[in-house]
């Protein structure tokens, strides 16, 4: 080999990524993936809501914590997206299914990634496939503009390439959009297209590879009311009913909306003034 190439080889040797060490994955259930550098980072203490504060939401908590049992006890199980209103407890219900099954007695450990890392996930499954431990990989708030070409590294996760996903490996995602990306910008795509049913056909399908749709919606007022009686209850928070409903009425009122997201942070104001820890 000539110096010429040596250099280059050396030279390629530096630029290439260092390979990744497991970290010890009985230290925690829960862990977020970091770049730069690459690493799998534990975490002891999860912040989330016990599941049966879920209020509004039981048919979807019922269909995500039986399709995670499932994985969970090496049968079958599908990719999940939580689509819907913001506010709505989509990745508090992702959390909370997860501590359920470890209640359970069932073991599963979730990894957080964010969207900005997918490019990276191809060498995140790969750490995570020489384990014998059951991973869901969990993206909160997913969703991809118009030049954004994150979606293709997120096939790997939900597809595989041409090793297939690891069978260890489970994904879920939220997103406030059904199909990922604006529904203008599908539209537009659409309408300024030579074949406009080819398009946007490639983004558009990446939300069919999920087999798992559930759709969170804006709540009643009686579900934002139920909500905030089972913060109070939890925490032992006493109100005279009228005054609750009264209160909790006037603080949606001043912030335009009613959501799972409102309605605590309606309790956690109340529980400051009433001199009740809100955690």
């Amino acid at each position: 080999m000539s110096d010429e190439m040596t250099r280059i080889a050396a030279a390629l040797e530096r630029m290439a990524p260092a390979p990744l060490d497991a970290p010890d994955f009985d230290s925690a259930d829960a862990f977020v993936w970091h770049t730069a550098p690459e690493r799998l980072e534990p975490v002891t203490n999860v912040a989330r809501v016990d599941i049966g504060l879920l209020v509004g939401v039981d048919r979807s908590r019922d269909t995500l914590l039986a399709n995670t049992l499932q994985f969970a006890q090496g049968h079958g199980a599908n990719n999940a997206l939580l689509w819907g209103a913001r506010g709505m407890g989509k990745s508090s219900l992702v959390k909370s299914v997860h501590a359920e099954v470890l209640r359970r007695g069932l073991s599963l450990k979730i990894v957080e990634l964010q969207r900005e890392d997918l490019p990276s996930v191809a060498r995140l499954l790969h750490l995570l496939a020489g384990s014998d431990h059951r991973f869901l990989l969990f993206c909160d708030d997913l969703s991809f503009s118009h030049d954004d070409q994150h979606y293709k590294s997120l096939k790997a996760v939900l597809d595989g390439g041409i090793a297939g996903r690891p069978e260890n490996v489970l994904f879920y995602a939220t997103s406030n959009r059904r199909h990922l990306m604006p529904r203008d910008m599908i539209e537009n795509e659409r309408s300024s297209a030579i074949n406009p049913g080819e398009a946007v056909e490639e983004k558009v399908s990446l939300s069919d590879r999920f087999g798992l749709w559930l759709g969170f919606h804006p709540c009643t007022q009686d579900e934002y009311l139920a909500m905030i009686d089972g913060y109070c209850a939890a925490h032992g928070l006493s109100i005279e009913p009228e005054v609750l409903r009264a209160e909790a009425i006037e603080w949606q009122a001043t912030r335009g909306s009613r959501s799972g997201r409102v309605a605590w942070q309606f309790f956690v104001d109340l529980a400051g003034r009433h001199g009740v820890a809100a955690g």
